[in-house]
């Protein structure tokens, strides 16, 4: 009955720390669509007044989509370029504020649009009755084939969909085209992945028989890489076309990017101008660039890595001790919560848990960076791992050891401070080097919600050259370089607590 009661103890704590943040953002969630409905009625939401306040039209893309959005190199920096970012940079000159680009992955897009993380999705977004249900669209400003893109050796080999039956095609995570490949062919493995630039890399690496993409994307990948070839896939496109993701709810915004969609398309600017622009930019980075040119790239990856590690490193090591100390309490209280934290905690991916502090925790504090909510989440998954090494260190010194101290007149703090904790640190030293050495590599995972560490960087490189397996072996080799002195530099502090 006693060990009954903890248990049933446990799962009430358990439950609270996962429902109350639940609540707490379905209310705020109840809260805004009352005060959407509200406002919609009246037609007075603030939607475009906010935007105008604070001089900022945040766009979220998903750059590595040529012609639509990617990326290139100017002055060592990267810029976004594509049709798609012009109308964004059209948009944001005609409501007079300035432009900031958020780059992740596709499927991220609508949730941080839900999450307020971003005031504009424009990505290649179709318009699909699925995504009404929890967005708004703008006019469509673009309405294009289905293409695939397959090796050009194979090109005798598939004529239109219905050869691809039992084969594996890819398209990206949350597109259109994941839908159309399981409606339209028969026997098909799907593939999603993040990345347009992975399922090339896939398709160059024969993971995948072919990938269905817009018809522009498919041409212009197949123009920059010789042995590629695209072909019309003759599927029946439903979607109303491509457009602007908005808010529900927010009129007034959807207003003014009507107007400038209006605009784009009675002036034909994406034809005329901006598409033009877009293959000058693809030509010039299939002349010039290589991946050597883009070490600046790796450079900055590599800062923000050792960032997020070092940062992440302090605050696991703090939060570990706490929760390692309530863990080994006489309290039965901070006993339990130590327990739901670290079984929580270790229980649940990192992957998991980045996504949700920055979506989840960001849409109440919508002022939270990505690169803080990535520090936060790695930090705290860190912490969990750390205060179950300090325990068993702590465990593993014989009893004989406090009782010495304690014979001795020390207090028990003088006893922890001075006696338990040197030796415990010595025992436990190897396990906690392992520890932060997992933690470097982990940081990569902080990439998905557009933080610029060195995947991240890996990403836009393999965007721009158009080169997949290069970019990945100079980032595996950094990786290796950086661990390789993080692991020398632990075994010099061995060294010291075995000497001592």
């Amino acid at each position: 009955m006693k060990h009954l009661k903890h248990y049933l103890m446990l799962l009430t704590i358990i439950a609270s720390i996962i429902i109350a943040p639940l609540t707490a953002l379905a209310d705020s969630g109840t809260a805004s669509s009352a005060t959407t409905s509200s406002t919609t009625s009246a037609a007075t939401d603030d939607s475009l007044q906010k935007i105008k306040q604070k001089g900022v039209l945040v766009v979220g893309t998903s750059a590595g989509y040529p012609p639509f959005e990617f990326t290139t190199k100017k002055d060592g920096k990267t810029e976004y370029v594509g049709f798609e970012m012009s109308l964004a940079r059209q948009l944001a000159k005609d409501l007079g504020v300035k432009l900031e680009i958020k780059n992740m992955d596709f499927d991220s897009l609508l949730v941080a649009l839900e999450s307020h993380k971003i005031d504009v999705a424009i990505a290649g977004i179709n318009i699909t009755p699925e995504r009404e249900k929890s967005v708004d669209f703008s006019k469509t400003y673009h309405k294009g084939t289905k293409y695939f893109l397959i090796h050009k050796q194979d090109k005798d080999k598939y004529k239109n969909y219905m050869d691809f039956k039992g084969k594996t095609v890819g398209t990206e995570n949350g597109a259109m085209e994941y839908a159309m490949i399981k409606k339209y062919i028969p026997d098909v493995h799907e593939k999603g992945l993040s990345k347009w630039s992975s399922l090339v890399i896939a398709l160059q690496a024969h993971k995948l028989d072919g990938v269905l993409m817009d018809s522009a994307t498919a041409k212009a990948f197949a123009q920059n890489n010789p042995d590629l070839y695209a072909f019309n896939s003759h599927m029946k496109v439903t979607s109303d076309g491509v457009a602007v993701a908005l808010p529900k709810g927010a009129n007034s915004l959807k207003a003014a990017v009507n107007q400038t969609v209006d605009k784009v398309n009675r002036e034909d600017l994406i034809n005329k101008k901006w598409l033009p622009e877009a293959a000058k930019y693809m030509r010039a980075s299939q002349k010039t660039n290589t991946v050597a040119s883009y070490w600046t790239f790796f450079v900055k990856g590599v800062e923000y890595t050792l960032l997020i590690t070092v940062l992440a490193i302090i605050c696991g090591f703090l939060i570990g001790i706490l929760f390692a100390l309530m863990r080994l309490s006489s309290s039965k209280f901070l006993h339990s919560i130590a327990i739901c934290y670290i079984e929580f905690i270790r229980g649940t991916p990192m992957l998991v848990q980045i996504m949700f502090v920055y979506f989840g925790i960001g849409a109440i504090i919508q002022s939270m960076p990505a690169l803080v909510a990535g520090i936060i989440a790695v930090a705290i998954n860190s912490g969990a791992y750390v205060a179950e090494i300090i325990r068993s260190g702590i465990q593993s010194l014989p009893l004989g050891q406090t009782e010495a101290a304690r014979s001795l007149g020390m207090t028990k703090r003088q006893t922890f401070r001075y006696v338990i904790m040197p030796q415990a640190l010595k025992n436990i030293w190897p396990a906690l080097g392992n520890e932060f050495i997992t933690l470097l590599k982990d940081s990569s995972l902080v990439s998905t919600i557009g933080v610029t560490e060195l995947m991240y960087q890996t990403q836009l490189v393999q965007a721009d050259t158009y080169k997949g397996v290069l970019p990945l072996f100079i980032t595996m080799m950094i990786y290796f370089f950086l661990t390789f002195t993080l692991t020398r530099i632990l075994n010099h502090f061995e060294k010291k607590f075995q000497h001592a």
